[in-house]
Parts: structure tokens; sequence; C-alpha cells
């Protein structure tokens, strides 16, 4: 975790408006509602648009579980986002990933991928560093993704880096359930 405390605070739910409980009713995971919501109980108005495009890409996504959690964990990773991470290592695994595979995530596209994995890997770095997937990654992911899978690739990586900079600029804690790096 980048900050020990949170620069804004997260909501017990005890404590929501009107407002907050009619955009976060549902929200539990895990039995509980996540210090995510709880901190962007906050900002309701913001909350209830971002919660729907941040299902497009965690629930309706083209993209398969597996891959989808590959480039979020990678985003993560590379973001620094201690809480991102542990969200979606539990995630990840109900994907299918296994413990060796979240750990190759940290190590890279070489980390023992096969082909198609380890370009997804390369497109989420590429993304983070320059803003665009070269036309070598684009053209390989390109032989078995269609356009929508492309479009929803890249939309995954932009909407995981900009929520790993909320995460960490408000000084999201992580949840009693949830281990960091």
């Amino acid at each position: 975790m980048r900050l020990n405390e949170p620069r804004i605070p997260a909501i017990h739910e005890d404590n929501w408006d009107e407002d907050q409980k009619q955009i976060f009713n549902g929200q539990e995971m895990r039995g509980a509602v996540q210090n995510i919501f709880r901190t962007m109980a906050n900002h309701a108005k913001l909350a209830k648009r971002w919660l729907v495009f941040g299902n497009h890409i965690l629930s309706k996504s083209t993209l398969s579980p597996r891959e989808r959690e590959i480039a979020i964990l990678r985003i993560g990773w590379l973001c620094q986002s201690g809480y991102e991470w542990g969200q979606h290592v539990l995630i990840g695994k109900r994907a299918g990933l296994s413990e060796e595979e979240i750990e190759n995530i940290k190590a890279g596209a070489d980390a023992g991928w096969n082909e198609h994995e380890a370009l997804i890997i390369r497109a989420a770095d590429e993304l983070h560093d320059d803003s665009f997937i070269t036309d070598s990654t684009w053209q390989g992911l390109t032989k078995t993704y269609s356009t929508e899978q492309m479009m929803d690739l890249v939309f995954t990586c932009g909407q995981y880096t900009m929520v790993s900079m909320a995460l960490n600029s408000f000084g999201v804690q992580l949840d009693p359930d949830l281990k960091g790096f």
C-alpha cells in the first residue's frame, strides 16, 4: 500500500444516505461492502456513473474472465496498486488462474505464458508505458481476437489504470480479507 491511512475516508454503509444506499445496493463482495465502494460513497454521483462502465468491464466484456484478469492484474501490478492487486488475485483465482500464474504476471510476458496470453500482458505493458498497442502486438492479438475483444482489452486496461490511480491516491485501505503484494 502506498499510503498507510486513507486520504478520503471510507464511509460505513450504516452512515449512508438514501442516495448512497440506492447506488451501492448489492455491491457486497464476499459478504461485506468493500472499502472501494465505501470510499466512492463520498461522491455518489460519480460512483453511479462509474459503476455502469465498471460493470461492463468486469461482467459483460467480450474477454474471457481468465484473459480479463490477466490484463487487470498486470495493470494493477504496473500501477503498484496493492488494493487492486489484492481484490483481483481473488477474482483471478475464481477465473482459473493458478498461484504460479498470478506470480508470473509480476514477471511479465516472458514468464512461461502461451503466445496469446503473453500478447495480453504485452498489450497491458504497452498501454501502461505508452498509451498505445504496437503493431506487432496488435497483429498478434487480432489473430484470435475480434474487434470487440480488442476494444474491450484496451478499455479494460484503461479502466483499471484509472481505478488504480484512484485507489492509490485516495489511500483506499485493504479490506480485512485481502492481501496486498
